[in-house]
């Protein structure tokens, strides 16, 4: 398929649309290095709590880098949590450049996510991603043939080498599965984005492309839903701007711009760095212990945390003002 053919941006945009958000959970160590399981159980709680959905072990929460025993922690610490509200869970499965498809352990993850009510993410892996268009189809249909649900994930290499942005016709036929209800889409790239908007459009419009665009949260004002990273530092701030969206409320705007801000600081190089500065984050506004992060993730210098500070303290004060009493901007009426 030729890429598709992009109208002006501006006419794609879907004012006040309810947004799906997704939000990836970081999982906060105490200063032993262990996991602070209270802090865990604290910080899915706030993010079900205002309207978000629980991501666990995705890359935020150190989903390359975990042993089976804190996975299945996670997902049954969750499950219990959740009271029968929905989450999703990464499935990920390691290994090396030219392998083959690991069917067994792509299947045994989905079994153990699905077995604590969980709803898979597939990360990509080089047997699964990394070969012709026809057999990563096959690939797909193969590993969810027992799964109820999942949602698929394209991955750019800036943020894992094993990662691969499909062709829209790989693309096409992953959203006419039955059972993928979307996919995350980590390209960094706009016109990507929008183009698999455009498709899902035309081929089956209850799809959901999953913004994982951190330089770029507006595209939910394409049509975009979203499973950030950046929103585990806030998300009743992700919950607020996603709720002012929805009702035409211009203080979106202050909002989305601050939580930019933060995104594109926080997600500079190294980006997998980011998972320091989240935990600074979430210290900051006194939500976890410590800034502790999972032994052979990237740092950030310790500068970082007096602008994390300083971004906190404004967030709270925008925060301060939701509900905003301002009228709606008279175009979203329309």
């Amino acid at each position: 398929m030729d890429p598709l053919v992009l109208p002006e941006p501006t006419t794609m945009l879907r004012p006040r649309r309810k947004v799906t958000g997704m939000s990836a959970i970081l999982l906060p160590l105490l200063s032993d290095d262990s996991v602070d399981w209270s802090g865990f159980d604290d910080h899915v709680a706030r993010t079900f709590d205002c309207g978000l959905v629980p991501a666990i072990n995705m890359d935020t929460g150190y989903g390359n880098l975990i042993d089976e025993s804190i996975r299945e922690q996670a997902l049954r610490r969750t499950q219990g949590i959740s009271g029968g509200r929905s989450y999703v869970a990464g499935a990920f499965v390691a290994d090396q450049p030219n392998a083959s498809l690991d069917c067994d352990g792509y299947r045994k993850q989905i079994a153990q996510i699905q077995s604590f009510d969980g709803t898979p993410i597939l990360f990509q892996s080089y047997g699964l991603a990394h070969a012709d268009d026809e057999a990563v189809v096959q690939n797909y249909r193969t590993i969810t043939s027992d799964c109820d649900a999942f949602y698929a994930f394209e991955l750019g290499t800036m943020f894992a080498p094993f990662g691969k942005i499909y062709s829209l016709d790989v693309y096409q036929q992953l959203m006419q599965i039955d059972a993928c209800l979307g996919a995350k889409h980590s390209s960094l790239s706009r016109s990507l984005e929008w183009q698999r908007l455009l498709l899902r459009d035309q081929i089956r419009p209850e799809f959901k492309v999953l913004t994982g665009n951190d330089l770029a949260i507006d595209m939910i004002m394409y049509g975009s839903d979203y499973l950030l990273g950046l929103s585990t530092f806030a998300p009743d701030a992700f919950a607020a701007r996603d709720a002012m969206w929805e009702r035409g409320d211009p203080d979106f705007y202050p909002l989305n711009d601050l939580l930019q801000y933060l995104g594109c600081f926080a997600f500079r190089a190294p980006v997998p760095a980011y998972k320091h500065d989240a935990a600074m984050f979430l210290k900051l506004r006194g939500q976890i212990q410590t800034d502790r992060t999972f032994p052979g993730s990237p740092q950030r210098g310790d500068g970082d945390r007096d602008i994390l500070e300083l971004i906190a303290k404004d967030l709270e004060t925008l925060l301060a003002k939701v509900p905003s009493s301002e009228p709606a901007l008279a175009e979203f009426t329309h």
